[in-house]
């Protein structure tokens, strides 16, 4: 797959999601690996991924994620609402949930500005998604659980000092056509030399 190609088709696959269909941990580890290579300031290389693929853990982590889902969006409608509360129900039949996390220097999230520490882990896991679109994997961006953040880490095991940055649920898709999605022209968002009052 050209890379172009999978930029632009790796989508938030959600109902597509082949729930199914097992995924060797192998082409999981092949993602992972790739993923390694993403930048990393400082090369300090703080990320590190927890991966679940047992199903009563995945069950558990099911039940936490649809309680923060539904308290989150109490309400909400629309077709990606209803997208993303078709995988609140279905998370833990995804027969792997990847947990994105990096190391956080003293334990404790820096106060102000926190993009320097959040790069740190989020262009590998991009890297992760566009790795797994690539073997035909499909992956979904979803930080519900994240309210429920040392709930998640006790039941996984997961050490003070790591912060979690998202869960990425991975399977293989039900069909294999994906298509850039609607987007904003450029002209629309980009602002040469500086902020200009419209963009140019």
């Amino acid at each position: 797959m050209l890379v172009t190609e999978a930029l632009t088709t790796t989508r938030a696959v959600r109902r597509r999601l082949d729930i199914t269909r097992p995924v060797d941990l192998a082409v999981v580890r092949k993602c992972l690996t790739t993923a390694l290579q993403a930048p990393s300031g400082g090369d300090r290389q703080a990320w590190r991924f927890v991966v679940v693929t047992d199903p009563d853990l995945r069950a558990a982590l099911g039940r936490i994620y649809r309680r923060c889902f539904l308290e989150r969006n109490a309400g909400s409608s629309g077709r990606t609402y209803d997208s993303a509360h078709y995988l609140a129900h279905h998370l833990e039949h995804v027969p792997v949930h990847v947990i994105p996390c990096v190391e956080v220097r003293g334990g404790t999230l820096p106060t102000g500005n926190q993009a320097s520490l959040w790069a740190g882990v989020l262009p590998a896991v991009w890297s992760y998604m566009v790795a797994a679109r690539a073997e035909g994997l499909g992956t979904c961006w979803t930080t519900a659980h994240l309210a429920a953040e040392e709930e998640v880490s006790a039941l996984l095991g997961i050490p003070a000092g790591i912060r979690q940055a998202a869960l990425i649920p991975t399977a293989y898709t039900v069909g294999t056509t994906f298509r850039p999605a609607a987007r904003r022209p450029l002209d629309e968002v980009l602002h040469l030399n500086g902020w200009q009052p419209e963009p140019v």
